[in-house]
């Protein structure tokens, strides 16, 4: 499909933004839309070197106009002035080779206020994420399209050779910083206010269960209502930086779980609930593309467990396995170019798994504007994605659960919830 003017350029990669389209729930391989990604290759997760970014400022127009990345979560490696008010950035990833999931994040200000252009170029990579600016670093609007030219289009309308090989982005800037991020900003310091607010139920606690490469606190959080129940269910969520879509859903999930209801306290009063929301502190904080500060895609070490934050939660698991929990589901919350839903198929997990896919529809059901994209896995092994791991070593019916990366916000928050709703009903049932 071609499209001519800027906003409809812009949708080639923009996919969620394709809402209001016809219902057509599938829960088969039989995929609509979103094909998914090919299987994952076994790769080695001992550790790689990483170039951690340098941090500072960069100063242009006799010192009248900053740039910097001094912040977590930022991530930009250069910057120059090409004149006439016209910038070009560099965006590098923490090593390779890598999953092309190019963060960036920067604050720009000025003391002689005006408009500018400033371009955006990747190492070896397109221009995937449409730019999100806020004036608190807290607050994100995505810019507006008359703002944003899209430079040599790709093809296709999924993946990233369906991006465009650069963006330029218009700008009026004053001597008030203004953010600009691949994503909304959820930091390591921001997800544990969250969570601490969370923790100010009386059922709700929060503790570390282990360490990151950079000695950050992996962070969990339990809702436990009843401390006789043993049924308990297993969220991750963050694995990979940048994929923040995926965490407002679970943050949106875990809400309604929390919440008042009384699905929610019935369901509570029946079940134990872990949640670790950010697995990757350390990949955050630095602006990482996709990896840890070991240099690894995290989910691709639930096998080997050479990485201390995938080996926290196994042993985390194992501890609640001693205590003679039973996990009777599992969710890994992720972000890719559309919303669809990883299982395992019931060919490998028997009559146990249904329950995902009973799960599935019943959310399809509830959300019939959005299509129900699912490709299933009947491979167990090797175990080194998390929702295998979960079902071969702790008998959970397991999903990695992804969010498009430009999905709608309010509807990302709106499928949590559902999601969580259909989750307490059927799990209830049971």
């Amino acid at each position: 499909m071609k499209f001519f003017s800027r906003f409809f350029i812009l949708s080639v990669f923009l996919i969620a933004c394709k809402s209001a389209e016809n219902s057509h729930t599938d829960i088969s391989n039989k995929n609509i839309g979103y094909q998914g990604q090919p299987k994952s290759p076994i790769v080695p997760t001992v550790d790689r070197p990483i170039q951690k970014q340098w941090k500072g400022n960069w100063v242009f127009n006799d010192s009248t106009t900053f740039f910097t990345n001094n912040f977590d979560g930022a991530r930009l490696n250069g910057v120059a002035d090409d004149g006439n008010d016209h910038y070009t950035i560099w965006i590098t990833a923490e090593n390779t080779p890598i999953n092309v999931s190019p963060w960036y994040a920067f604050k720009i200000w000025t003391s002689n206020p005006r408009e500018i252009t400033i371009k955006l170029s990747y190492q070896d990579s397109r221009s995937r994420y449409y730019p999100k600016i806020s004036t608190d670093g807290l607050n994100f609007r995505a810019i507006d399209s008359a703002a944003f030219k899209a430079i040599n289009i790709g093809e296709g309308e999924f993946g990233i050779k369906a991006a465009p090989e650069f963006a330029e982005i218009t700008l009026d800037i004053n001597k008030n910083p203004i953010w600009v991020s691949a994503q909304e900003l959820y930091t390591s310091k921001r997800v544990k206010n969250w969570v601490d607010s969370l923790a100010t139920k009386s059922f709700v606690s929060t503790y570390a269960i282990g360490e990151s490469k950079e000695k950050r606190p992996i962070n969990l959080l339990e809702i436990n209502e009843n401390n006789k129940t043993k049924k308990a269910i297993m969220i991750i969520s963050r694995q990979h930086p940048p994929e923040v879509t995926g965490f407002l859903a679970m943050k949106s999930f875990i809400e309604t779980i929390s919440s008042d209801t009384e699905l929610a306290k019935k369901f509570r009063d029946n079940h134990t609930v872990f949640v670790i929301p950010l697995m990757n502190p350390d990949g955050v904080d630095n602006g990482h593309w996709r990896h840890n500060m070991g240099g690894i895609d995290l989910n691709r070490d639930w096998q080997n467990f050479n990485q201390p934050e995938t080996k926290s939660v196994s042993d985390f698991l194992k501890k609640k396995d001693s205590e003679g929990y039973e996990f009777v589901f599992g969710a890994d919350f992720h972000s890719t170019w559309d919303d669809i839903y990883y299982p395992l198929d019931t060919l490998a997990t028997g009559p146990k798994g249904k329950l995902i896919f009973d799960w599935i529809e019943s959310i399809g059901n509830r959300l019939p504007q959005k299509k129900t994209n699912v490709k299933a896995s009947k491979e167990l092994s090797p175990t080194m994605v998390s929702r295998t791991y979960f079902f071969v070593n702790h008998g959970m019916p397991a999903v990695v659960f992804e969010l498009g990366d430009n999905t709608a916000r309010p509807f990302l928050k709106e499928k949590g919830k559902v999601a969580a709703e259909e989750l307490m009903r059927l799990l209830d049932s049971k």
